[in-house]
């Protein structure tokens, strides 16, 4: 597949920096003509007079671990949290006997696809519009192993290899510098990591080691050679990435603004302190030591038209079969939550980026008879709201997709009001036994029915409150909302506001 031409690939977006501020953050000059601008993680400030603007370029290489049951060349389990060195083989240790083993196998000279690309959806200010876009290209797509992991124990001045993660497999995505800020990377990985997630490819856990980034950053000024890259490793996190791209755009804005040089090094993020900080100076490619691996065939993969007329189906891999067998990646999705339900095109993207949070919208559609935008409007305000406040995951919920049907459903069939609804839904939060029926039963919340008690109630506020009633008939119509407000409370919140809206105004007339 053909890569698209960008305009201002390479251009990055604009960076400012007047004097020296006193906290290390980005300070965003607006973009240049022609380019779409990303959400960025500082607050945006105007350039010094006479400063002169620098452009960011950032280019990722993210090694996905793939989804397997044992490791590429070697019969070892591939399980997370097991004890250390617990899941190697004579083959992974590199004892002596096994070959090809002792260093690193990758796809490098054949990768497995090359020259693709990534089309993600950006936000614009503080407005997010999930129809601004921008693709990012990829370089190509190879198969790796991962290699061991130190554990380094300062202590005791010493340096622990646990073998567990050495000949996993991994898939390495190669983008092009075609990015600018840390907002643009982390939304790129977001979706990157949603579709490996619906292919089934991997399962892209960043917390778990299954997704891993490696930032490459340089700042020059616009219509200037690139300046010098620094590789940021190993960034398990997309909220990190954003802040350690953005930190270190910044940091080497100051270091030139200041006559510094930027250094060809390899940095690690300290998430502690929010910086970077060096780790070595950047392997060239002569430090590599590629060399072929005279042991291993070439991966080749054919399409119907280049299959060979003898090849045993078993043996080949063809990619028109997998084509039509691709499920539906996280952009159809989106397209057909909107269509099929009626949403909000950021509401789609929510739903998403939220683990867990789709199967959980449409496993309450299945049972409630809510319409779908009152559904979303609970689940990305209220449930949603519950979760970030306890800092909890959709899958952690004590408020099973079944039980926010039933509560719906109620307030649909006008058995509670929407105020009461909130009030069962906190003591679903509390007390997981009960359905959202019980809790309406025993706390009393059923909206009055009876439409001749209602009538009293709405006739002995207008006896208590004459002068509110003296007020409406002269004119003053907002007055309505105060007695409406007072019949409630007289009800304990059990009367539908509409109604005794209704009846109010009969009984002033």
């Amino acid at each position: 597949m053909a890569a698209p031409m960008l305009r201002c690939a390479r251009a990055g977006r604009g960076w400012s920096l007047g004097s020296r501020p006193r906290r290390t953050r980005p300070l965003f000059a607006e973009p240049a003509p022609g380019r779409v601008r990303g959400r960025s993680s500082a607050a945006a400030q105007e350039p010094r007079p006479g400063a002169r603007e620098w452009a960011a370029v950032v280019g990722l290489e993210i090694h996905a671990q793939i989804s397997s049951n044992s490791k590429l060349f070697s019969g070892s389990q591939v399980t997370f949290l097991a004890p250390p060195n617990s899941l190697v083989s004579f083959f992974d240790a590199s004892l002596p006997g096994t070959l090809p083993a002792g260093y690193q196998i990758t796809q490098q000279r054949l990768p497995i696809a090359v020259n693709g690309s990534l089309t993600y959806s950006l936000g614009v200010g503080a407005q997010w519009n999930p129809s601004a876009t921008k693709t990012v290209r990829i370089k190509q797509i190879q198969l790796e192993q991962d290699s061991g992991k130190s554990l380094h124990d300062d202590t005791r001045s010493q340096t622990l290899i646990d073998l567990n993660r050495a000949g996993v497999g991994l898939m390495e995505v190669v983008m092009e510098p075609d990015m600018s800020c840390g907002d643009e990377a982390a939304t790129a990985v977001r979706e990157l990591q949603l579709i490996l997630r619906a292919l089934g490819t991997s399962q892209a856990n960043m917390a778990e080691g299954q997704l891993r980034v490696d930032a490459n950053v340089s700042v020059h000024h616009p219509g200037e050679p690139l300046g010098v890259r620094t590789e940021v490793k190993n960034l398990n996190s997309i909220r990190f990435l954003a802040k350690a791209i953005d930190y270190e755009i910044q940091r080497q804005i100051e270091e030139l603004q200041n006559g510094g040089k930027i250094l060809n090094e390899t940095r690690a993020f300290d998430e502690k302190l929010g910086c970077t900080v060096p780790m070595r100076d950047k392997e060239g490619k002569q430090d590599y030591r590629f060399m072929p691996e005279p042991n291993l065939p070439p991966l080749i993969l054919y399409d119907a038209e280049s299959l060979p007329v003898a090849a045993d189906p078993q043996q080949v891999v063809n990619i028109d079969w997998i084509r039509e067998r691709l499920p539906e990646l996280p952009s159809e999705t989106r397209g057909r939550l909107v269509e099929q339900y009626g949403i909000l095109p950021e509401h789609s993207f929510v739903l998403l980026n939220e683990d867990g949070l789709l199967d959980f919208f449409q496993n309450v559609m299945k049972e409630t008879r809510a319409k779908p935008k009152k559904v979303i409007g609970w689940i990305l305000s209220t449930f949603l709201g519950y979760l970030k406040q306890r800092n909890l995951a959709v899958r952690e919920s004590p408020i099973l997709p079944s039980s926010l049907a039933e509560l719906l459903n109620l307030v649909d069939d006008k058995v509670i009001s929407p105020s009461a609804a909130k009030q069962v839904f906190e003591e679903l939060w509390q007390n997981q036994g009960m359905t959202p029926g019980q809790i309406v039963q025993e706390k009393k919340l059923e909206l009055l029915q009876n439409q001749e008690e209602l009538e009293e109630i709405c006739q002995a506020v207008l006896a208590k409150h004459p002068q509110e009633v003296m007020a409406v008939k002269k004119g003053n119509q907002k007055v309505v909302n105060k007695l409406i407000g007072m019949v409630r409370r007289a009800t304990e919140g059990r009367a539908d506001p509409a109604k005794i809206k209704q009846i109010l105004e009969k009984q002033l007339q």
